[in-house]
């Protein structure tokens, strides 16, 4: 496998959440006041920002490596997978939602490459430092915080890996996603604390939650670029948009409408007025199905969540390999049963797409229309 990082220059600059501790059932999520901590003061944006620009050019090189696109949700359940020949050991995923949200191919690194990760995450944490992150424009820091982040989680998880749940992964005894092992102007800080206590805290507008990458299948998908100042709004559209309109994000049970247990945690921040404001916000990204969902459906519970690591391994090493097939042909290259059957049935589920012509998008940037006005117009994610 490609190398994929070495260290850069500061002046070059840089450039990947863990799982939050969620509880099984959260049907009406308490809305106390968030904590704030005068730690993160420092990192409140600065109100005349400066022209300076961070690349994430190396990161996007990665990403085009390592993120394996499992494509929209069809919002269909697959059957239960048949363990591999020859045995009744099941492999690989077996989750309802296994084929929704992107992977990494954790089981593919190697020990240099795994390094490279903490290497970059380190001379990002340098970046945000020696350039005052607080004085660059907003998107240019949004962004920041979280390839910070999810950079942060993919080198944990690389380091930890096999591993069936990254919330089960520690660092120094604590769980990965508390766990203050990022430092930037000398404050240490953990993967909660960036969406929390920075991210959270400056943001208003509810879509910085789909920017955070946690590791497993329940959340919102790792995107295959890195966020920049230019793409960060339109990646957290789309990001949003899968999300929402995927059995992850909403499904219903008799009359109640279930969402993800991450609005948990976003809750206090965003959704104050439960259900009120949660059902506004799904309702902006909604497509038919869902809005469907929204019509025939009153209270809302926080109660839907898969912990499974989002890889194509499934979080284990396979003691059988498989040779997988191409246009109906079998190549050379092996990879085991679990994740040839993953594969397989992500193509059926591509086939499917493409007959119910549910494929494609068309994205306009930096385009401002006739009477937009605040983020559509200035493209700043507010």
């Amino acid at each position: 496998m490609q190398r994929f990082f070495r260290s850069t220059a500061i002046a070059g600059a840089l450039i990947l959440a863990a799982p939050p501790a969620l509880a099984q059932e959260a049907p009406v999520p308490a809305m106390s006041a968030p904590d704030v901590y005068p730690d993160f003061d420092a990192f409140a944006p600065a109100a005349n920002p400066s022209p300076n620009r961070i690349d994430y050019s190396i990161w996007d090189e990665a990403m085009s490596y390592l993120v394996f696109r499992m494509g929209k949700s069809l919002r269909q359940t697959p059957g239960r997978p048949d363990p591999g020949i020859g045995t009744r050991r099941m492999f690989g995923h077996d989750s309802r939602y296994r084929l929704e949200g992107n992977r990494i191919m954790f089981s593919f690194l190697d020990a240099e490459v795994i390094e490279t990760f903490t290497e970059y995450r380190e001379d990002l944490e340098n970046v945000g430092t020696e350039l005052d992150i607080a004085t660059l424009s907003r998107n240019e820091q949004l962004a920041y915080w979280m390839n910070l982040h999810n950079v942060a989680i993919v080198e944990q998880i690389a380091k930890a890996w096999p591993k069936r749940r990254p919330m089960d992964i520690e660092v120094g005894g604590v769980p990965m996603d508390q766990a203050k092992f990022i430092t930037v102007k000398g404050v240490a800080m953990s993967p909660k604390d960036i969406r929390t206590q920075i991210v959270y805290q400056h943001w208003k507008n509810p879509k910085v939650i789909y920017g955070f990458w946690r590791g497993d299948i329940g959340g919102p998908s790792i995107q295959a670029e890195a966020f920049n100042a230019e793409n960060v709004g339109r990646l957290l559209d789309k990001s949003a948009n899968e999300f929402v309109n995927s059995l992850r994000g909403t499904q219903k049970r008799d009359d109640r409408l279930q969402v993800s247990q991450i609005y948990v945690e976003a809750g206090p921040y965003y959704f104050a007025d439960w259900p009120a404001d949660i059902r506004a916000h799904i309702a902006a990204y909604a497509e038919d199905d869902v809005q469907e969902l929204l019509q025939k459906t009153g209270p809302v519970e926080a109660s839907v969540y898969e912990a499974d690591i989002a890889d194509l391994a499934g979080g284990r090493r396979e003691p059988v390999y498989s040779n997988i097939t191409s246009g109906g042909r079998a190549v050379s290259f092996r990879v085991p049963q679990g994740m040839a059957r993953l594969l397989s049935e992500h193509s059926t589920k591509v086939q499917r797409a493409i007959r119910a012509g549910r494929t494609g998008t068309v994205t306009f940037e930096n385009i401002t229309l006739p009477g937009e006005t605040g983020e559509a117009a200035t493209n700043e994610v507010e």
